[in-house]
């Protein structure tokens, strides 16, 4: 039986083990895999907790990525969601990890940046994929054409998510969203809940957690084309305490009082929605259904590593700054990985690069998420606070909506 390993000196024998040789060799060999990889000396952040610096050779130059590595065997080490109290707003990982007294942590998903195709919409700042933070649903995946980052690889959909499990051990899973409005005989199928993107003829619901975002652009695009137009046909209704409160014609923004739903369609959707009328009785009910079982943490992005193997059609071509998560040891161990942005590491690793790297450090599956100017890894400095690890493309942290943090109790 493989014996638990717990503090630095287990860590890094076993960093040490997977991948301690410096020269890239065996079956990576020329599939997209970088030329080199050279590791620098471990640290300890927290028990069960290390850091350290790693250097690759990708084939658009050279790369340098700084890497968490999480022992969940260890129980005081947990993972959790890192976000700024609602979905639907941004910032930067080091606040995110202050706050939360995270002793290690990196960004998280994609996001909607921009609404340039828009004009006069607002970007919700609100991320792609499902969240669950505390074993709480925050949010459902928006439409695959209306995501923001690179291609995905194939059989990949918004749906997939790095997630930790009640049982503590990490995987990769899919969170599929599952809501029903009731009134009366009357039965309605939601198609998104807290989302910045609702499908065609679809309606959304809206809780606290969003955040005073506006809803606006939830009506905007299409499933396939995040650039089209907005609908013309909307509808938003209010239910407080059970009871519709009120309805208008227009999305809208600011928060959502306690106790309140909002539920808003579009084209079609908002026809359906116009059944109801202000005092009707209204029961709402929404989950995020695991393929793999209960969750307790999960965020969105894709995977690239899948029991060892790189995922097909992954970008072996466009090199980029990155970030990534890296699944070991039977889901009890987490490899937390970002690459730096200096000017002279920026042309980064292609997604093939990447997956390969990850199964070189040691990971049977993994998982990309955002990267470039997003991409950030903190560990709590000497002064209690989070001190940014990695050299952001930018040049300084971008806000981001969420991340993954590492708590020790």
């Amino acid at each position: 039986m493989r014996a638990v390993l717990t503090g630095l000196v287990a860590w890094a024998s076993l960093v040490a083990g997977s991948c301690g040789a410096t020269a890239w060799a065996g079956p990576d060999a020329g599939s997209g895999a970088p030329d080199a990889l050279s590791l620098g000396a471990p640290a300890a952040v927290a028990p069960g907790v290390g850091y350290r610096e790693c250097s690759l050779k990708g084939g658009h130059g050279p790369a340098h990525g700084h890497l968490l590595t999480v022992d969940l065997r260890e129980k005081r080490v947990s993972v959790d969601l890192l976000y700024p109290g609602v979905v639907g707003a941004r910032e930067s990982v080091s606040r995110l990890a202050d706050r939360r007294g995270a002793v290690g942590g990196v960004n998280g998903d994609f996001f909607n940046i921009a609404e340039e195709q828009h004009p006069g919409v607002e970007a919700t700042g609100a991320p792609v994929g499902p969240a669950v933070a505390g074993g709480r649903a925050l949010k459902s995946a928006v439409p695959d054409g209306q995501r923001f980052g690179p291609a995905m690889p194939r059989g990949v959909t918004t749906e997939d998510v790095l997630a930790v499990g009640t049982d503590r051990v990490a995987r990769l899973d899919r969170l599929r969203f599952e809501g029903v409005v009731r009134s009366g005989d009357d039965e309605l199928e939601l198609s998104g809940f807290n989302q910045y993107a609702l499908p065609v003829g679809g309606v959304g619901a809206y809780t606290p957690d969003w955040g005073t975002a506006s809803r606006l652009r939830a009506t905007c695009g299409t499933d396939t084309d995040r650039g089209a137009p907005c609908s013309r046909t909307t509808l938003e209704v209010t239910v407080r305490d059970g009871r519709v409160a009120a309805v208008s014609r227009r999305p809208g923004k600011g928060a959502i009082p306690r106790g309140s739903v909002v539920l808003l369609g579009r084209d079609g959707g908002a026809r359906d929605l116009s059944r109801l009328e202000v005092g009707d009785r209204v029961e709402v009910s929404k989950r995020l259904r695991s393929r793999e079982g209960a969750v307790s943490f999960a965020l969105g992005g894709f995977p690239i590593l899948r029991d060892g193997r790189a995922l097909g059609g992954l970008d072996a071509a466009t090199a980029a700054v990155r970030t990534a998560a890296g699944v070991a040891d039977h889901g009890r161990r987490l490899y937390l990985l970002a690459l730096d942005g200096r000017a002279e590491y920026r042309a980064g690793l292609t997604l093939a690069e990447l997956a390969a790297a990850m199964r070189k450090l040691g990971a049977v599956d993994a998982f990309n998420l955002d990267g470039g100017g997003s991409s950030t890894l903190v560990t709590r400095g000497s002064g209690g606070r989070a001190a940014v690890r990695n050299h952001p493309s930018g040049g300084a942290e971008r806000a981001v909506p969420n991340g993954i943090g590492v708590f020790v109790k």
